[in-house]
């Protein structure tokens, strides 16, 4: 079993430069695009790991938050019209609350990369996968967020003035949910 992980988290924004501390919000709006991401290598090949992130339906077996998801439209009958541009709906919950999203696939290239966007709100979830060895035995597994523009301005109209302080929110848990589902992937490929 190869064990390397690696973490990065990166604040996507002219304003800020590095990372900023838990629990602080940022300064001002253009300082809330960010992206993070954590990196975790698992003993399987980059299509045996690609077939299990991309199987949403799944995704209660791994994440912190979203305990069920399902294919809307086509995509719920059809395995072949689940590539991008595919709809799902994802249920999730926390201690505080209850919700779900509507999400668009938008990447969807085999053993590489899955990734889709919360249509309400803009953010970008996925994975990307890069074997780490000509054998195809091993992949490093990268889940990310990235938070955009298009989810400052969700955060503001739903928010208000407190939208620094919920983006915070999220990004907290975002950053602890993301290491939490890799070690929990790599469990259940792994066995």
């Amino acid at each position: 079993m190869v064990s390397r992980r690696r973490r990065d988290v990166v604040v996507m924004a002219s304003t800020v430069a590095g990372k900023r501390p838990a629990g602080q919000a940022p300064t001002t709006l253009d300082a809330m695009a960010y992206e993070l991401s954590d990196s975790i290598t698992i003993a399987a090949s980059p299509a045996e790991v690609f077939d299990l992130v991309s199987d949403i339906t799944r995704t209660g077996e791994w994440s912190a938050q979203c305990y069920n998801a399902e294919w809307n439209d086509a995509a719920a009958t059809d395995p072949a019209a689940r590539g991008v541009g595919a709809t799902f709906t994802g249920h999730n919950r926390t201690e505080d609350r209850e919700w779900s999203t509507v999400s668009e696939v938008v990447v969807c290239e085999p053993g590489r990369e899955f990734s889709w966007q919360v249509t309400s709100s803009g953010t970008v979830w996925g994975y990307r996968l890069e074997p780490v060895n000509r054998r195809d035995d091993a992949t490093v597994l990268t889940e990310f967020t990235r938070f955009t523009e298009q989810g400052e301005a969700f955060f503001v109209e739903k928010y208000g003035e407190d939208a620094a302080a919920q983006e915070a929110d999220r990004q907290d848990a975002a950053t602890y949910g993301i290491t939490e589902t890799l070690h929990t992937l790599r469990s259940l490929v792994e066995g």
